[in-house]
């Protein structure tokens, strides 16, 4: 997020949008959780991503980053992902306040080893803009982040004040709407389809991973323009379709 503005807004932690940002209720979540069968549930998803954001604004961003993250995770920045544990440990102590952040999209793999959220942030000084989160499930079942980027929108929309409104109007500042999207399970006996060849435009680094049953793939490249470019595909009906693409930019140098 940002090391200026908590986590250097080039290493974005995840974070949400609107003008109060806040994540689907609870009642909504445990709705979700009771209709959607097996293992592979994005409602699991959004509910770890709003248990993250309340551990952000309780315990402290950074803590809670820490809490959060599996093994090995790393942050996206302004030159390319970097450790987490390396980050985090050379900070000091959690900022005042905390970026608030909520999931609008997640796409997550049939055996549901692996999931990718996509989603709006909001930071301290009322810039917002756009995060990925990719969450790996670790042995004791539980979703623990293994990357993060994010990145302002370019320009940032323009603020609207009370009184832009009719008298009378009803003002929503946030919709309790995630877009969940669950991979197809391969079919017995029949191989699953491998996704499309990864080009890579020139010398520019890139990564990703893929889950183990092969439905749900996520990679990132670091274009030279600065540009942190993230895409899932997942299997669905028996194609591969891109599931989340961004493109974001590193705020300014603050």
């Amino acid at each position: 997020m940002r090391i200026a503005a908590a986590l250097m807004l080039a290493l974005a932690l995840s974070a949400c949008a609107g003008n109060q940002p806040r994540g689907p209720r609870p009642e909504v979540i445990d709705r979700a959780l009771r209709g959607a069968p097996g293992e592979a549930q994005p409602s699991k998803i959004v509910a770890r991503e709003v248990e993250y954001a309340r551990a952000a604004q309780e315990q402290g961003q950074y803590t809670a980053a820490g809490l959060f993250a599996a093994p090995g995770a790393v942050y996206h920045g302004r030159n390319g992902p970097v450790s987490a544990a390396a980050l985090l440990g050379s900070l000091g102590g959690d900022p005042e306040t905390s970026v608030a952040w909520g999931p609008k999209a997640v796409v997550i793999s049939c055996d549901a080893t692996l999931a990718v959220s996509q989603g709006r942030y909001q930071d301290p000084e009322g810039v917002v803009g756009n995060y990925v989160t990719v969450w790996k499930r670790g042995p004791d079942r539980e979703y623990n982040w293994v990357y993060d980027v994010a990145g302002p929108d370019v320009p940032q929309p323009p603020k609207r004040e009370i009184e832009d409104f009719e008298e009378g109007a009803i003002i929503v500042t946030a919709i309790d709407s995630v877009h969940g999207l669950i991979a197809d399970c391969p079919k017995r006996g029949e191989a699953t389809p491998p996704p499309p060849a990864v080009s890579l435009a020139g010398d520019n680094p890139g990564g990703g991973g893929m889950s183990p049953d092969g439905t749900l793939r996520w990679r990132w490249e670091h274009k030279a323009d600065g540009t942190k470019h993230i895409i899932a595909d997942y299997l669905y009906q028996g194609e591969w379709q891109t599931a989340i693409e961004e493109g974001l930019t590193s705020p300014a140098e603050q």
